[in-house]
Formats: C-alpha cells, sequence, structure tokens
C-alpha cells in the first residue's frame, strides 16, 4: 500500500466530512492496496479509517493473496456457509467506532449485497463517497501514464494487425472477433475495458452497436472502437474507415469530425474547465450545420476505468489539472445511414494536452 496514496486519502476523507470509506472489489481497492479481487457472490471489502489500520473482510479461499503484503491489514475471513458471514462482518466492524458515524461508500460499485452486509454490521450513515475516491484517482502519476500509454500502444497495433481481412463481404462479428484475438496477441490482459464495437453502415449512427451478422458493403463508413487493458490501465480509442469509395456526405461528416476531434484536443490544458473541451469540439460540428446529430458528450476519464472522472460535458465546470485523463471523441450520427466517430485518449501536461494515440484520423480507405 502507497502510504502517499493512503495519506492523500485520510485528507479527502476529512475534508469530506467521513469517518470511514468502504470499498469493495475494483479499481480504488487495487489503487490503494495493490490487491484484486473480481465481484462474485462472496463479499470482499475493505474499511479505510483515519485512526486504525485498514480492515479487510474476504473469504477464506482469496486469503493467500494477503501473504506477501508488505503492509498489516486487519484481516477478517468467513468460510462457505452464508449463515455465518454476517457475524464475521460484525466483528470485523465492533471496535472501529463508526456507529451512527458517515461512511462513504461508491455508489457505482457498492452492490446491495455488501451494502446490507455492512448496515447489519453497524447502524452508520452511509453516504455517497465517491468524491473522494474519483479525487484520489484523477491525477495520474508517471507510473500511471507510461502504463495508460503501453495500453494506447497495445490498442493501436492491434487494430493495425486486423485492417487486413478488413473489405466488403465480412461480417461485423468477424472483424471484432479478429481485433480481440489480436488485442491478446499484443499485449493486451485478458479482461479488456470494454468489447470492441464494429459497427458498418446504418449500424454507425448507433453509438454503442453491437457487432452482429451484417455484412460490409461498399460505401458504408466503418466504425470500430476499441481498447486495451495493461498493467490494471486501459485505453479507449475509435477510428472510422472508409470501404472502398464513399458518398460526398460521408467524406463532409468525415471532415468534420476530424476538425472536431482536433480542436478538443486543442482546448484542454491545465486551468481550463471541462466544459471548455466539450465546447470546442461541439462547435465545429454545429457550426458544420450536424449539431443535432452529434448527441453525447465529447469525452471522459479514462485511467483503471475505461469511464472515470472527468467528464467532458457542456456543464461542467471542474478545472482540468496536470496528471487528468480523458477521451476526446465527437461524433456525427445519421439514423438510416451511417456514422462517424473519431477518439483519442488525452493526458494533461505542464505544455498543454498531449494525445498518448497517434494513429491515424484521416479518412482511411479500405477493402
Amino acid at each position: 500500500m502507497a502510504q502517499s496514496r493512503l495519506d492523500r486519502l485520510y485528507s479527502y476523507m476529512e475534508e469530506a466530512g467521513l469517518h470511514a470509506l468502504a470499498i469493495n472489489a475494483g479499481p480504488t481497492m487495487t489503487y490503494l492496496s495493490g490487491l484484486q479481487f473480481h465481484l462474485m457472490e462472496r463479499p470482499v471489502v475493505m474499511i479505510l479509517t483515519t485512526s486504525d489500520a485498514p480492515t479487510i473482510i474476504l473469504p477464506q479461499l482469496e486469503q493467500r493473496k494477503l501473504a506477501d503484503l508488505d503492509w498489516d491489514p486487519r484481516v477478517f475471513t468467513y468460510d462457505e456457509n452464508p449463515e455465518r458471514w454476517q457475524a464475521v462482518f460484525a466483528t470485523a466492524l465492533a471496535d472501529l467506532g463508526l456507529a451512527g458515524r458517515r461512511v462513504g461508500v461508491e455508489p457505482n460499485r457498492m452492490r446491495l449485497l455488501e451494502y446490507n452486509y455492512l448496515k447489519g454490521a453497524i447502524a452508520a450513515d452511509y453516504t455517497d463517497g465517491s468524491g473522494v475516491s474519483a479525487r484520489l484517482r484523477m491525477q495520474k502519476d508517471e507510473a500511471e501514464i507510461a502504463n495508460m500509454r503501453e495500453a494506447v500502444r497495445i490498442a493501436q497495433d492491434a487494430l493495425t494487425a486486423t485492417l487486413p481481412m478488413i473489405a466488403a463481404g465480412v461480417r461485423e462479428q468477424d472483424i471484432a472477433s479478429e481485433l480481440v484475438l489480436q488485442l491478446l496477441r499484443n499485449g493486451s490482459e485478458g479482461t479488456l475495458p470494454f468489447s470492441p464495437i464494429v459497427a458498418g453502415g446504418p449500424n454507425g449512427a448507433n453509438p454503442h452497436a453491437k457487432p452482429g451478422e451484417r455484412i460490409l458493403r461498399h460505401g458504408d463508413l466503418l466504425i470500430i472502437d476499441w481498447g486495451a487493458s495493461f498493467n490494471g490501465y486501459v485505453s479507449d480509442l475509435t477510428r472510422t474507415f472508409a470501404i472502398g469509395e464513399v458518398d460526398e456526405e460521408s467524406r463532409r461528416i468525415h471532415d468534420l469530425v476530424h476538425r472536431a476531434n482536433r480542436a478538443g484536443r486543442e482546448a484542454g490544458r491545465a486551468g481550463v474547465p471541462c466544459a471548455t473541451v466539450d465546447r470546442a469540439a461541439r462547435e465545429v460540428i454545429e457550426e458544420g450545420g450536424y449539431g443535432s446529430l452529434f448527441h453525447h458528450r465529447t469525452g471522459h476519464g479514462i485511467g483503471m476505468e475505461c469511464h472515470e472522472d472527468p467528464y467532458m460535458h457542456g456543464e461542467n465546470e471542474q478545472v482540468l489539472e496536470v496528471g487528468m485523463a480523458y477521451t476526446v471523441e465527437p461524433g456525427i450520427y445519421i439514423a438510416g445511414k451511417n456514422g462517424v466517430r473519431i477518439e483519442d485518449d488525452v493526458i494533461i501536461t505542464e505544455k498543454g494536452a498531449e494525445s498518448l494515440s497517434t494513429m491515424s484520423r484521416e479518412l482511411t480507405t479500405i477493402g
């Protein structure tokens, strides 16, 4: 457990008026402890207070993961009989002095399963602690940025290796399958940040389309949205390709999105609100006459999770700081015809905003 991260956490907890933070299996637990658990039917919970060693409640079968820790948590384990689990939670929380105190949880991560065990163990004021964990993880250090940079490299190399098989007559699902294989071959961890989106022609008008049986045709625009995982950090990229010759409007909307992406990337720098990034990208598309067809935010934070703070939308006045990482992904979606999205991963530096992704954003014709 990195003491510097723990010290920052305790400082943020005090500022937020939290007496404890209860986190279950997920990125924040890994960020603080180095421990990795997956969500399952057996709860794993860590409770952090400013006055006690971190408390971990976990199943006996996971206890070996604690063998090489360089810090000493308070450990409470339970067996395979769920009827005894509540008693273990009660014992673990009994002497932390949290009755009636404010205990933060992460609403996007904490399940009813863990919450009920916590509530059954101690009557505390359980509240939203996501602001604390988000603030803790938003600014990436050099090691984190290096991991993200490698996740981007893996993703770009994987798509480059996949492109030769893409042509008219190939199914979306076959492209997605090959891309997953290439992600693994090029070094991605097995747990990808998300399943790749491969959407051709009218399917591209759905920003979160699922690859299916549709066969690519000449004249299609093809959106590929994909990412890799490396050392617990992820990438999230999108490029749009032309399958053979495409019509004039397809080229026009691609040019608009290309320019919007550039404007969004160039708008980011320390001291600028997130909303400025969104507005910079959105104005390009609005001036081009397609503003009503760009119907999502310009980007989202990225790091250990594919979607995390900060978020690039027009009403978010949160100020960007050095080390913050996010995506810039404007798009235009024409129902029944096609769509375009171009997405890059950006990190705020002392000099401005650096795109970790370098793959060509031009409209490349393939197939």
